[in-house]
């Protein structure tokens, strides 16, 4: 009994699209529709449409799915702004492109990625995965499960992410794909020594052999692009003797990256018979990202006394003061750059055999591995050495109401006689020397190596309704290691008791035209190489982590090993008339983890004392879910679901480092402070139930809607509590010296609820006229309430947008294809980079981000000598949307306005 009655095209697609897991019980089908359905060809967005609707429609989860229009290309330029333009799933962007996502209001945090189904490693600092180190061109099909079943082994309470490979013999055919695109930013090049011009290019070939049982798939991807930004961020804003909030102090810059990218995959797939199919398939990636940054840090109130005489306010607005002036105002010309290396390697060899009619086993090993290396270096230069040293002068600042400040000043910022290497303000680490810092670089690496064993078996009845039982074990090891490394710079000439003021002029051979600030009234300022500069020895270097205890605890290392045995049980029944299928099942999750750190006290004459640090813990978690799909009408029906779930917590707060620091006359009547990781954290649990209504009323045409309830067990967060610390460090007197204790624990919880709704409309269903015309619409509402603790006041849940909607116009026929995408998201707290490239969350402002696209296929138009070739032309934000993050409640009091300016790009693809 099938679910639904779909046309042949349908079946076809569900055939040619399914995960490459399962083969062989499908091939017959697969067969038989691929034979019946050779004349109906249909190609462009609407054959995408077409796949990602039957793997919708033939799932007994909540899934949604993206489809690739052809080898090697997929609706977008990333898989990120791909699933940012499904229900319920929203992107971050990252330096102008979209890089993580979040699901029904759930941030990276809350989700997994997988890769043919197996858990990725990560080079994210904890475990969401960065989309954009996957080249979406070596990619066919996305498959979101926003609902779990006892099958899936990478659960988590947002949703899974699954991105799948080609499967050679299912694709059927010899085919050689080629697509080139260049591309441009139309900020043009900001930096000197940058570029605004970039391409990307791949190439598959995908065969079959020895009739038809042995299949291959090759492709490589290249992509070096450019990206520019205008960017205006604060320090932040106190309140001034009236009340009102002043500007504390600005880092305003431009920045001009170029990221290269090259990406692997091969796939090899050998189906001897109808019994047994085994696939191996590889994906690496090498990315390389390089940025540069010029610009200033302007102290404003809270400069008052070491880098200014104050902050006199001239308007105030609302509580904010949108116009004033900085008396005496010294500052500091910033020459930054950052690069990061990473390598990513994913090996997967899956073997399926089927021993009869009613048995199948199936074996699964993977490995997926990264490597992770970044540089962040920021060189300072300014009038003169030290706080309160060199030319100042008052500068005036005013509101421009929705990119932050704008500044007027008078002196000449870019004139290397007056602006010169060096200190300008006393940054530098008190315990040795406060004039010292003439710069910093942070040189964190990250390695992160995972490997499971996946065994499993199934049993298929012959009849009644249950259908199959499976079950199995699956097995993984992870180890992930931070290594954190950061150095203070110190010019070479300078020493604090024979040159205490000694400043550098640039070098010629370093020096370049300078870069213009004029997007906020800076006019031009120094620039030079600064990391040739450093890389030519002109720097001493002290370890930031023998003078400050943070640093010396900002290393670690986390082993996880997780046994999660399952079993699941396939139904297929009716209710009176009406088709019922789903599955039940469930998961023992059995963990253990461990953490090695470091503990950091300082010592009574301020140096640092570092011995090994140790935790462990190991739990076992019981996972039950369900899923049912009711056939109510033709080609509609319900789909319920529920399931408890979970998310393993964050590995920065998993670590087993502890640090403590004395304060000789606190205030607060608090000495000791600490802070520490959680080497026992456990996982965030949750309890969801999932509601959906389908009607697939064509085969590329459907409309659902859905409501979600996701009852959280727990919630991570950080904790303050005031011990005695004489029970935690010796030498300290019971009773006398209280101290503050933050360390992260798993606290009340909550609940996140939502409803979302999506419609795909093929126009000429309505009238021949409108033939090749379509939209696809979709929208989704969440809240939550998540409290630390009982009696504590409801918190933000990061990730999470009250709104988002998406839009899609396209056209397509006789060759000719356009499209229009919008995607909306609402206010969010987002994760953002913040001082020695830690992460912090921020408020993130809502954003309307608009994409277009147009092109020609000269096969499809009738141009038989050039079949198989297309061109198309595509602008990426083209409204030119910033990107805002903003302190407080207060949407005004910026902390980052982003300008990224509009990508163009002009490609081909060509297939044989």
């Amino acid at each position: 009994m099938s679910l639904f009655k779909p046309s042949l095209l349908t079946l076809a697609m569900v055939a040619a699209s399914t995960s490459m897991y399962g083969y062989a019980a499908e091939a017959e089908e697969g067969t038989t529709a691929d034979e019946s359905i050779e004349v109906l060809k249909v190609t462009g967005i609407r054959r995408s449409l077409q796949k990602s609707q039957s793997l919708k429609m033939s799932n007994s989860s909540v899934v949604e799915a993206i489809s690739s229009e052809d080898i090697g290309k997929l609706p977008d330029v990333s898989i990120a702004e791909s699933l940012a333009r499904l229900p319920g799933i929203a992107a971050q962007r990252l330096d102008g492109r979209a890089n993580v996502v979040s699901i029904r209001g759930l941030g990276p945090d809350f989700t997994m990625a997988t890769l043919n189904g197996r858990e990725q490693a990560s080079i994210n600092d904890n475990r969401g995965v960065e989309f954009d180190q996957y080249p979406s061109e070596l990619l066919d099909t996305v498959i979101v499960y926003k609902t779990p079943d006892a099958s899936l082994m990478t659960q988590a309470i947002g949703g899974t992410v699954d991105m799948q490979t080609i499967s050679p013999l299912r694709h059927g055919e010899r085919t050689v794909a080629v697509n080139l695109r260049a591309e441009s930013n139309d900020l043009g090049a900001l930096n000197s020594g940058s570029e605004d011009k970039g391409y990307r290019g791949s190439i598959s070939y995908i065969d079959q052999f020895a009739d038809d049982t042995i299949g291959i798939a090759l492709g490589y991807s290249r992509m070096q692009s450019p990206n520019q930004e205008e960017r205006w961020n604060s320090w932040g804003y106190p309140e001034d003797s009236n009340g009102d909030k002043v500007l504390g102090g600005a880092k305003p810059y431009v920045r001009s990256s170029e990221l290269e990218r090259d990406g692997v995959m091969a796939v090899f797939e050998f189906v001897p018979n109808d019994n047994l199919r085994s696939v191996v398939d590889v994906f690496y990636t090498k990315f390389y990202d390089e940025q540069i940054l010029r610009g200033i840090e302007i102290p404003g109130a809270w400069g008052g006394g070491w880098a200014n005489s104050g902050t006199d306010s001239i308007t105030a607005e609302n509580g904010l003061v949108t116009e004033g002036v900085i008396r005496d105002a010294g500052v500091l010309i910033r020459n930054d750059a950052n690069t990061r290396d990473a390598d990513s390697l994913s090996i997967g060899w899956n073997t399926e055999y089927i021993i009869n009619t009613n048995w199948s086993v199936e074996a699964d090993i993977a490995m997926s591995k990264v490597e992770r290396t970044d540089i962040g270096i920021e060189t300072y230069a300014g009038t003169g050495r030290g706080n309160g040293n060199g030319a100042t002068e008052d500068l005036g600042f005013k509101f421009n109401g929705e990119g932050g400040y704008t500044f007027n000043p008078a002196l000449d910022y870019s004139d290397p006689d007056l602006v010169r290497l060096g200190g300008a303000f006393s940054w530098g680490p008190g315990s040795i020397d406060s004039n010292m810092q003439d710069g910093f670089i942070n040189k964190p690496e990250i390695e992160d190596e995972l490997k499971s064993l996946r065994l499993g078996s199934t049993y298929t009845f012959d009849d009644g309704f249950m259908r199959s039982i499976e079950f199995g074990v699956n097995l993984t090891q992870r180890e992930k290691t931070k290594d954190d490394q950061g150095y203070y710079l110190t010019l070479k000439g300078y020493d604090k008791d024979t040159a205490p003021d000694y400043m550098m002029t640039v070098p010629e051979k370093y020096l370049l035209d300078p870069t213009s600030l004029a997007f906020f009234g800076m006019g031009d300022v120094l620039s030079y190489d600064a990391l040739a500069f450093y890389n030519d020895g002109n720097y001493n270097e002290l370890d930031a982590a023998t003078v400050q205890v943070d640093r010396a605890v900002n290393s670690w290392q986390i082993e996880e090993k997780v046994n999660t045995f399952y079993v699941k049980a396939d139904f297929e029944t009716e209710i009176g008339t009406l088709p019922l299928t789903g599955n039940f099942g469930v998961q023992a999750v059995d963990s253990e983890q461990s953490s090695n750190g470091t503990a950091a006290t300082v010592q009574d004459d301020e140096s640092i004392a570092l011995t090994p640090s140790y935790g462990e813990d190991s739990y076992l978690e019981w996972l039950p879910s369900f899923n049912l799909a009711l056939q109510v009408a033709e080609d509609q029906r319900l789909v319920f679901a529920a399931a408890r779930t979970l998310s393993r917590a964050r590995m920065d707060k998993m670590n087993a480092n502890l640090n403590y620091s004395y304060t000789e006359n606190p205030t607060d009547g608090v000495y000791w402070t600490g802070s520490a990781g959680n080497p026992q954290l456990r996982p965030w649990m949750a309890r969801q139930y999932d509601l959906s209504y389908e009607n697939y009323f064509s085969d590329q045409g459907y409309f659902s809607v859905a409501v979600y309830y996701k009852d959280l067990e727990n919630f991570v967060y950080d904790q303050d509590a005031f011990v005695d610390f004489s029970e935690i460090l010796p030498g300290v007197t019971p009773g006398e010296e209280a101290g503050k204790f933050t360390t992260p624990q798993n606290g009340e919880g909550g609940y996140v609820q939502g409803i979302e709704a999506s419609i795909s409309l093929d126009f000429g269903m309505f009238a021949d006229v409108l033939e090749g015309f379509g939209t696809i619409l979709n929208g989704s509402y969440n809240e939550s309430e998540v409290k630390e603790t009982a009696d504590s006041e409801p918190t933000t849940l990061p990730g999470l947008s009250e709104k988002t909607f998406n839009a899609t116009v396209y056209y397509e026929n006789s060759g000719f294809e356009a499209r229009v995408s919008s995607r909306y998201r609402s206010d969010f707290l987002g994760e953002v980079t913040a001082i020695s490239l830690s992460r912090e969350n921020q408020n993130v402002a809502a954003e309307t981000v608009v994409d277009a696209q147009v092109g020609y296929d000269f096969g499809e138009g009738g141009f038989t000598t050039l079949e198989g070739l297309s061109i198309q032309f595509q602008v990426n934000n083209l409204t030119n949307e910033p990107f805002t993050t903003y302190f407080g409640d207060d949407a005004r009091e910026i902390r980052d306005y982003q300008n990224y300016g509009r990508n163009y790009m002009l490609g081909a693809n060509y297939k044989f």
